[in-house]
């Protein structure tokens, strides 16, 4: 039945194709529909919530959770998140090289199987099976499932979709129009989006110079 209002509301030309604002409204009524009260009962207070209805709130949701006390809270035990992870290996850091090839991570979340290979990630999010290269810098982005960056890239404000591969001295986010000419998404805040579709990204400058 969802998807049948999922599919219903996508061949709508005069549809924002938004949950809030047209597919449950139009469901009301005719489905049976129910609401979860997101409360606390034993703090008697309201819980995280926030509306991810566009990349740019997507994004924001994500660099919620690097802060040093989040609001939503992934290590609070008495709130356990419930979810399926994939089984694989921890995350490894490897290369210790000081000032040249260290595979470090800071204020960041790095999840199971990824391995940063003498690359620098700070404030950003990698889901499972992230691999970064070594001499690259990846700062405020998303590192989607089974990306790889390329040697020698610099990532900044991005999205990086599911199995991309970004090839050696990769640029991504410090060069809007640069951007747009590869084909990039790029979100009102600037925010810039790298689709899976896109396997081969092309490069537009040389990230080198950063070594």
């Amino acid at each position: 039945m969802k998807l049948k209002a999922l599919i219903a509301d996508a061949e709508d030309p005069n549809s924002k194709h938004d949950f809030g604002h047209n597919i449950l409204p139009n469901m009301l009524g005719k489905k049976k529909m129910m609401a979860y009260s997101f409360v606390d009962e034993n703090k008697q207070t309201a819980l995280y919530w926030r509306d991810v209805g566009t990349l740019d709130a997507y994004y924001e949701a994500n660099m919620d959770l690097v802060d040093v006390t989040p609001q939503l809270n992934l290590y609070d035990s008495r709130w356990p998140i419930r979810t399926r992870m994939p089984q694989q290996p921890p995350a490894k850091f490897v290369f210790a090289q000081e000032g040249r090839r260290m595979g470090v991570a800071i204020d960041s979340i790095v999840s199971a199987g990824c391995i940063i290979s003498g690359g620098r990630v700070m404030r950003s999010v990698l889901s499972p099976g992230v691999r970064v290269n070594s001499y690259c810098e990846v700062e405020y982005s998303i590192l989607m499932p089974n990306v790889e960056i390329g040697r020698y890239s610099r990532i900044r404000r991005a999205i990086i979709d599911t199995n991309v591969k970004l090839p050696e001295s990769s640029v991504i986010g410090y060069n809007a129009e640069d951007d747009r000419r590869c084909g990039h998404h790029i979100t009102d805040s600037g925010i810039v989006v790298v689709s899976g579709e896109q396997r081969s990204v092309p490069i537009i400058q040389s990230a080198r110079s950063i070594v």
